[in-house]
């Protein structure tokens, strides 16, 4: 059955099963490629979807690029895994707060077994983890000085 994807407008890209029509798009310069690299990791193997999402994760437009990297989200989610290229795409683009990545990087820690993640990856999971019960410990803290205080001034 052959499909026709409504490239201008992404409708029914999230259906995109095709590897061979994805590269068609990209060859043509088309603007959706990023919603239909989501599409690619719903419906295809990871071995045929990785190769496409590690080229939509480097394209120009930054919404685009933000759709790829949550269908490296999805990939994991769906997959438990991801292949070295897209760890290698986590990794370049930072596994930071502030990074285009950090839902993909989340994605990745919470449905990919920890003893297969990368030693970068690793090391990360455990340092945010650190960071984020520090920060809860900081919070409580805060608060509960914030209570006192106001005990205090109410006399």
């Amino acid at each position: 059955m052959t499909r026709s994807w409504d490239w201008a407008t992404g409708e029914g890209l999230l259906g995109l099963d095709s590897p061979e029509e994805w590269d068609a798009a990209f060859g043509r310069g088309e603007r959706s490629l990023g919603t239909a690299a989501i599409g690619l990791a719903f419906n295809c193997p990871l071995e045929d979807a990785s190769p496409r999402l590690v080229r939509a994760t480097q394209l120009p437009d930054t919404d685009q690029r933000g759709f790829a990297f949550t269908a490296v989200g999805t990939a994991a989610r769906l997959n438990g895994a991801l292949t070295p290229e897209l760890y290698e795409v986590l990794r370049a683009a930072g596994p930071g707060r502030k990074s285009i990545a950090v839902n993909a990087v989340d994605d990745t820690l919470a449905f990919v077994p920890f003893r297969d993640l990368p030693p970068w990856l690793k090391r990360w999971a455990v340092y945010a983890t650190v960071r984020d019960k520090l920060e809860g410990w900081w919070l409580r803290g805060e608060d509960a000085a914030h209570r006192a205080w106001q005990v205090v001034r109410r006399g």
